[in-house]
């Protein structure tokens, strides 16, 4: 969980985005990126395989305040989605405090989807997390496309938890910042409860 930095007065979450791979994990991210002011952002790390890429960095999003004197900074990460990186997978979900899972619209993804919540649901069990007692928000990516599922037909599939869900278009921006809003702040609220 959490990772509390005395010296710097600062508590640091980390977020994971995850679902298949092509879904928009890292387009979320580079938007989310290009967009952060430049002194409240980390670099940028990416490790590229030929079949997917990892992407990280941290900011400090000064207009969410303080919890008890501390600033919160957050660290975004997503994972691989290809299935042959499940190792790599597992090793990110370490420490977690909150999820994003990316789902491609596309009507073809939805058997993918489905395999990478379930995925994510036994990943974090073997690391002693119920994905129903995490924060976890989902984002229904590529709207724009022809031949996508319907977002009600998508979350009877994908949620039935009932969790926060946005539909989005992360190259243009759509549904990215209600997304990470949605998790920060659910992230915070689980902060608040137990405090540094």
């Amino acid at each position: 969980m959490s990772f509390i930095n005395y010296t710097a007065r600062e508590i640091n979450c980390k977020i994971i985005y995850y679902g298949p791979d092509f879904s928009g994990k890292t387009t979320n991210m580079q938007y989310i990126y290009d967009r952060t002011n430049p002194d409240a952002k980390g670099k940028m790390i990416s490790s590229a395989t030929a079949m997917d890429r990892t992407l990280s960095f941290d900011f400090l999003p000064l207009a969410l305040g303080e919890i008890r004197g501390f600033k919160t900074r957050f660290h975004l990460h997503t994972v691989p989605g290809e299935v042959i990186h499940d190792t790599s997978r597992k090793l990110i979900l370490k420490g977690i405090d909150g999820v994003v899972f990316v789902a491609d619209s596309q009507i073809g993804r939805m058997e993918a989807n489905q395999e990478l919540v379930e995925n994510l649901q036994i990943n974090l069990a073997e690391q002693g997390y119920d994905l129903n007692r995490i924060p976890y928000v989902i984002q229904y990516n590529k709207r724009d496309l022809p031949e996508i599922a319907s977002i009600e037909e998508m979350s009877s599939l994908l949620n039935p938890g009932n969790v926060p869900s946005f539909g989005g278009v992360a190259h243009t921006g759509v549904g990215v910042f209600d997304t990470l809003r949605a998790i920060a702040k659910l992230v915070l609220v689980e902060l608040k409860k137990g405090g540094p």
